[in-house]
């Protein structure tokens, strides 16, 4: 069953259409790849699905709910967030704060009760705080919380950012490249802690990625774009045999290594 659907999905900035009539499921609990050479549309079609952009054409529905004409703190409140291909941290704030952002809207202190100290609005920070903390030992920085963001080695601010992510609850989890500049060590990190949202959150997962080896070791099943279409979907094994995949995405003659 698809959690997530995308119908006839197109967007057009001005005389350029970045994505044309894509559409695709995205089945509860799978991790789903969306592939494709740079400026293929990958960035675009995320940033639609979570309405950083509005599509000139089509529907995007999340269990059956449409979710075109809303903001994205909306999209948010109803089950997907995301990472970004470039880290977006609040640099100055510490880790354990740039958790408890994910984590606000679902608080329900006013702050209104923040600021005249009520009990239960107390309680609740607190609570998050604990919450927060929990979030940060499962992605293994626990020992950073009150580091600031900005002072974190690379391969620690992505999965800042992930754990900024999941700390909202989410349904859909979308990655904007989360392999991007890690080493092979944090890659593995990176390979086992998607393996373990996915079961241990209950999260659908959809990333954008470059890393072929990376795409083809996690993905239940794979998408791929150029220029804005969609020319290829199926399997790992599929989209690593697909002459038009490796000719149009990786060039002619190149091969996909699982």
């Amino acid at each position: 069953m698809s959690i997530l659907e995308v119908k006839n999905l197109t967007k057009q900035f001005g005389g350029l259409t970045a994505t044309s009539d894509i559409s695709m499921g995205v089945e509860k609990n799978s991790i789903t790849a969306v592939i494709g050479p740079n400026g293929a549309g990958k960035t675009t079609f995320f940033n639609m699905i979570t309405a950083v952009y509005r599509p000139t054409s089509g529907d995007i529905l999340l269990n059956g709910k449409s979710l075109v004409g809303l903001k994205p703190h909306q999209v948010s409140k109803f089950g997907i967030t995301r990472t970004f291909q470039n880290i977006r941290l609040f640099n100055e704030q510490t880790v354990l704060d740039n958790v408890l952002v994910g984590m606000h809207q679902r608080l329900k202190g006013h702050w209104v009760g923040t600021l005249l100290h009520f009990p239960n609005v107390k309680r609740e920070e607190e609570n998050a705080k604990i919450e927060a903390y929990k979030i940060l030992e499962y992605v293994g920085l626990e020992e950073y919380v009150n580091e600031n963001a900005g002072n974190l080695a690379y391969g620690a601010q992505r999965r800042l950012e992930i754990a900024r992510a999941i700390a909202a609850k989410p349904k859909v989890l979308l990655l904007d490249e989360p392999a991007a500049g890690m080493n092979p060590k944090e890659t593995q990190k990176l390979t086992d802690l998607i393996h373990d949202m996915r079961t241990r959150l209950d999260v659908t997962i959809i990333l954008i990625e470059h890393d072929m080896k990376l795409v083809m070791k996690i993905s239940d099943f794979i998408y791929v774009l150029d220029h804005g279409e969609l020319i290829a979907s199926g399997v790992p094994e599929e989209i690593r045999n697909n002459k038009r995949v490796i000719e149009a995405y990786l060039g002619k003659g190149a091969v996909l290594n699982g």
